[in-house]
């Protein structure tokens, strides 16, 4: 596994480092926000590890910024912040994770492993902001649902399990390009923003028991 890291502060920059290297994961990291937007591009990543809480760019408006310049790897938040408005803007933006800086680096490393399978993690104390975030924003979207076809229904649950366009593809035996013409119908029924959001109101909801 390969991870990129921006974080401001050097002290814990150097000690993630050292510790995902420890467990064989080869990690590289940069200073600032702008370090990154202009070295990621170059290089070959299996994931982007961001802090939220920095003086130049706000975590929220690098991910914006990588979202915006095209970047498939997935983006995952790793900060000190517990509040709802946070998680709900880096889910809302696209990221695939929220992770803690406080987390056990055991918990750590099993998380980067399901994000890079393709799954949302969100760390595990975050749970019940979460249920708050799901409360607040998606409860309209219950009955859109319903407005979605059978086969968008589908790739929707296929989504929530977090599931790539190729993955889906094969599951229902059609083509990559199809299942991104169901996602972005899905995303535009639903009025949401990203497949994270999907995931996070398909599940929330039940929709796919």
């Amino acid at each position: 596994m390969k991870v990129y890291i921006i974080d401001d502060h050097a002290l814990f920059r150097n000690g993630l480092i050292s510790l995902l290297e420890s467990r064989k994961i080869n990690a590289k990291a940069a200073a600032s926000p702008e370090q990154g937007l202009e070295e990621i591009p170059t290089l070959l990543i299996d994931i982007i590890l961001l802090d939220l809480r920095m003086p130049a760019m706000s975590g929220i408006e690098v991910l914006k910024a990588l979202k915006d310049q095209g970047e498939k790897t997935p983006i995952v938040m790793l900060t000190t912040s517990t509040e709802e408005h946070d998680l709900r803007d880096c889910l809302k933006y696209g990221a695939q994770g929220y992770l803690l800086k406080d987390m056990d680096p055991d918990e750590l490393v099993d998380a980067l492993d399901e994000i890079v399978k393709g799954s949302i993690v969100v760390a595990q104390n975050m749970t019940h902001v979460l249920a708050k975030v799901l409360r607040n924003e998606l409860t309209d979207n219950e009955t859109t649902f319903d407005s979605l076809t059978n086969r968008e229904k589908e790739v929707a649950c296929q989504v929530a399990i977090g599931h790539s366009n190729k993955v889906i593809a094969r599951e229902l035996g059609i083509s990559d390009g199809t299942v991104k013409l169901h996602v972005k119908s899905i995303l535009k029924k639903l009025s949401l923003s990203s497949r994270v959001e999907v995931a996070v109101m398909v599940t929330e909801k039940g929709h796919c028991k």
